[in-house]
């Protein structure tokens, strides 16, 4: 098959990729719908929980067992935090089970330190506390933030690894509520440093938000519930891996100006039939 145009290759954390889509594996009904679905969204990179309470299932099963360790980069998170203390502790955690099955995520956490249960939405100050400590603990930070450009900033400035500003509240299916914001971010964020890469996170509803994401520049998408809470999860998956090709290539091919007025896909010139405005 001849190789498309602007779906090259990509690092992140020192990882070199071929997919620009991040996915959870929590909330599927099985380990094996689960284990369907990360192959059919094509990523390489998955998030897993690190609390003992989303490894293992209501049979006592682990989640691990359902993962092709060999195949993906487990990227560890740390979902249910409210404090930095704790997402710290749950990032060191990580490592050290990662570090066990030598997995190449293990140096790596996705950091969500959250300031309230009902909107999920990042706490700030309690976010940038944690990446200064992880970073200095030599942790590659991928870290949730709000779409606020300046918060966005200062976890660059802190060290973070990658900055991912969130489209809309966890799980809420609202997709990219502030294009423009998203827009700073990224502008931000790459100013003098067009390579740092910049993941949305969070609020991906349809295979539509994902190209938006991705036709704003974003680098890359991460989402979970997307595809896990689908009718169709496997068929979602499959949504979500086209979305982000086309979303990328939209957006290196780049888009035309907006216009007020219509202008006519065919000339006009030579017509004979009467033209109104001519």
């Amino acid at each position: 098959m001849r190789e498309e145009p602007g779906l090259d290759a990509w690092s992140i954390a020192g990882r070199r990729l071929m997919s620009r889509l991040f996915v959870g594996t929590g909330k599927y009904a099985t380990h094996e719908l689960m284990a369907a679905a990360l192959d059919a969204s094509g990523a390489e990179v998955i998030t897993v929980a690190v609390r003992r309470e989303r490894l293992y299932n209501a049979e006592g099963r682990s989640l691990l067992d359902a993962i092709d360790l060999d195949r993906y980069t487990i990227l560890p998170n740390t979902a249910g935090c409210f404090s930095a203390e704790d997402a710290v502790r749950v990032a060191r955690l990580g490592r050290d089970l990662l570090e066990q099955l030598g997995n190449p995520g293990a140096q790596c956490v996705k950091l969500e330190v959250l300031g309230d249960k009902r909107t999920l939405l990042p706490d700030p100050v309690g976010t940038l506390e944690a990446t200064r400590e992880l970073v200095a603990d030599g942790f590659s930070v991928l870290v949730y933030s709000s779409d606020d450009p300046i918060c966005a900033l200062r976890l660059k400035e802190a060290g973070a690894t990658s900055v991912m500003p969130a489209g809309s509240p966890i799980g809420s299916g609202q997709g990219v509520l502030n294009r423009n914001n998203i827009v700073l971010c990224l502008s931000l964020l790459k100013e003098g440093d067009a390579a740092y890469p910049v993941i949305v996170d969070a609020g991906v509803g349809a295979a539509s938000d994902v190209s938006v994401a991705m036709e704003l520049g974003a680098d890359g998408v991460l989402l979970n519930t997307a595809i896990a809470g689908a009718r169709e999860p496997v068929m979602m998956a499959h949504a979500m891996r086209k979305a982000w090709q086309a979303g990328r290539q939209s957006y290196l091919a780049g888009r035309i100006d907006k216009k007020l007025y219509a202008t006519a896909s065919s000339p006009v010139e030579g017509a004979i039939s009467y033209i109104p405005g001519e």
